[in-house]
């Protein structure tokens, strides 16, 4: 039997097949396809302080190979989380990592707290692509010495594993990994979305009512592929790599460029049953490649 357990530290992992935020629900939402327990793990939708209801529609457009989207974090906070949803998911039998956001560090503060006192809640992902308003909406993620402020943080009040998810939309990616593990990260997850937009010819007007969004899907994965590769030689902590992961292939390319642990999002959309047939399409790589361990291939790109 092929070993495909990961442990980002000291927490581990049945296989390295995750669902990326947003694109999971809570995962309740995909019980009648499968059970979660299949999977390495889930990464749920975020959660903030409060209540918020999103961006106006229309919020999500189809692009060449990938979509956009500009939901705006819709959630009901953090209240509503620790007291309607957890109880649901909490006996999941995988792990249940929460998405965490914010527009002040105080806010990122008070929900990694909370978090922190669900016992079946192992882990949090710290999304630092959004806007900081005390800074005239300045994304905390775009600047290394404002990524490690929020990083460290919430690094004294949050006491299990601590993953920072970072924007590609930088100069420099590796600055940036370097800056959250200043701030006291165990492990990063890039990419998220790039910044992108798309126009309405026949009205003249942007298809979003934001005008710009998030891509992502196929479309984004030799961008989200370079990234995990330069960080995987630049910052020694472990990576969960995701952007446009649709097939076992492509996961187990993200693999060999650095990644532990991978995360599908766009593809769910499209087939609920994906994240499964990505396990099992993993371990038949490793059976037809004899790989005993899927930690054998965590980075082992040949560029020589």
């Amino acid at each position: 039997m092929s070993d495909l357990s990961v442990n980002i530290a000291g927490l581990t992992f049945k296989n390295p097949v995750t669902t990326a935020s947003g694109t999971f629900g809570y995962g309740e939402e995909f019980r009648e396809f499968f059970d979660p327990g299949e999977l390495g793990g889930i990464f749920v939708k975020a959660v903030t302080g409060k209540n918020r209801d999103g961006n106006a529609y229309p919020r999500m457009a189809e692009t060449p190979s990938g979509m956009l989207n500009s939901v705006g974090l819709q959630n009901k906070g953090i209240d509503h989380f620790c007291r309607e949803i957890y109880p649901k998911i909490k006996d999941f039998d995988t792990r249940v990592i929460v998405n965490v956001s914010g527009s002040t560090i105080e806010e990122y503060v008070e929900v990694a707290e909370r978090i922190n006192e669900l016992e079946n809640i192992p882990s949090i992902e710290l999304n630092i692509s959004c806007p900081n308003v005390k800074l005239g909406g300045m994304a905390f993620g775009t600047v290394p010495a404002m990524a490690t402020e929020v990083t460290a943080a919430v690094r004294k009040v949050y006491k299990k594993v601590l993953m920072v998810k970072l924007s590609p939309n930088v100069t420099s990616i590796t600055e940036l990994a370097k800056a959250v593990a200043d701030g006291g990260a165990d492990a990063i997850t890039l990419i998220n979305t790039l910044l992108g937009m798309a126009i309405d010819a026949e009205r003249r007007r942007p298809v979003l009512s934001t005008i710009t969004g998030g891509l992502s899907g196929p479309a984004i994965k030799p961008v989200a592929l370079r990234m995990v590769w330069q960080v995987h030689k630049a910052v020694n902590l472990p990576i969960v790599g995701l952007g446009g992961i649709m097939n076992a292939t492509d996961a187990i390319e993200f693999i060999l460029a650095g990644a532990s642990v991978i995360q599908v999002g766009t593809a769910n959309f499209i087939d609920p049953m994906v994240s499964v047939n990505i396990v099992r399409g993993i371990e038949d790589y490793m059976k037809r490649h004899n790989v005993g361990a899927i930690t054998e291939l965590v980075g082992a790109l040949r560029t020589d």
